[in-house]
């Protein structure tokens, strides 16, 4: 026989109850229309206009009987990005650094985090640098000791510096790297690291098929959200580095699977 959710009845005013809402679906990923009326006490249509308001603000995405995480599906233009989180991406690259040790050989894809971080790896003697991102390549060729550096080729996008399709992930499966070190859009206890650009997520796998090791790199303001492309699950990341720990479900989920962050 299935439990019945708890009571949460004694949360009275729209305000109250949207923001538990909110914090139910970034818990379980889905919930339904029937589960919250039950758990709050209230009228299926009170919980309906919940749900519309909690999606006009970008907070979830209605469903067929409910509503779930939105799914990111596009990034703001690349500059705007370098700004957003800025000081919590050089915390995630401080901790990078103490990770990498001198002549290893690295995978970067293409991300505000990734460029930042690629500023303190410069600081490492003889590294070998494997990337699809323009900006990671020349912080590394101006400032690196010794690096060695290979820009994979492909089509060009000129916003994000990067290049992209079958080119690049060519060019990448003729490297082997001890890391794979990525940045990602979101990341999420149920489905893992994910991207809002379906090309950037096919890079990302390929460097993932042939690293030793993987390093997500993700600010806390993309946990608990989902985006439209799967890179991998949570299983596959041996290493999830951020400006502050995890929490809830996710923080749970990468105790079990020893998930080092």
């Amino acid at each position: 026989m299935k439990a019945s959710p708890p009571r949460e009845d004694r949360i009275r005013g729209p305000r109250l109850r949207q923001s538990r809402i909110a914090e139910l679906v970034r818990d379980q990923g889905r919930v339904s229309v029937e589960s919250l009326a039950a758990r709050f006490g209230a009228s299926h249509e009170t919980i309906r206009r919940d749900l519309s308001a909690l999606a006009e603000n970008g907070i979830l995405q209605k469903v067929h009987g409910g509503a779930k995480l939105p799914r990111l599906r596009e990034e703001d233009p690349f500059h705007q990005r370098m700004d957003h989180q800025s000081a919590a991406k050089r915390i995630v690259a401080g901790k990078l650094a103490q990770r990498i040790s001198p002549g290893e050989t690295l995978f970067l894809n293409t991300g505000t985090t990734t460029v930042i971080a690629a500023e303190v790896l410069s600081e490492i003697d003889r590294l070998t640098v494997l990337t699809n991102s323009y900006r990671v390549a020349r912080t590394f060729t101006q400032k690196a000791r010794q690096a060695e550096v290979f820009l994979v080729g492909g089509r060009f996008d000129g916003d994000n510096g990067e290049t992209l399709g079958p080119m690049a992930i060519a060019d990448i499966q003729r490297f082997h790297a001890d890391h794979a070190i990525l940045t990602v859009a979101a990341v999420d206890a149920k489905q893992g690291a994910m991207d809002a650009n379906f090309e950037e997520a096919q890079v990302a796998r390929s460097m993932i098929e042939q690293a030793d090791n993987l390093i997500i790199l993700a600010d806390s303001s993309k946990f608990d959200r989902r985006a439209a492309f799967a890179v991998c699950p949570l299983e596959r990341i041996n290493c999830l580095l951020s400006d502050s720990p995890p929490e809830g479900a996710l923080l749970d989920r990468l105790e079990r699977l020893s998930v080092a962050f």
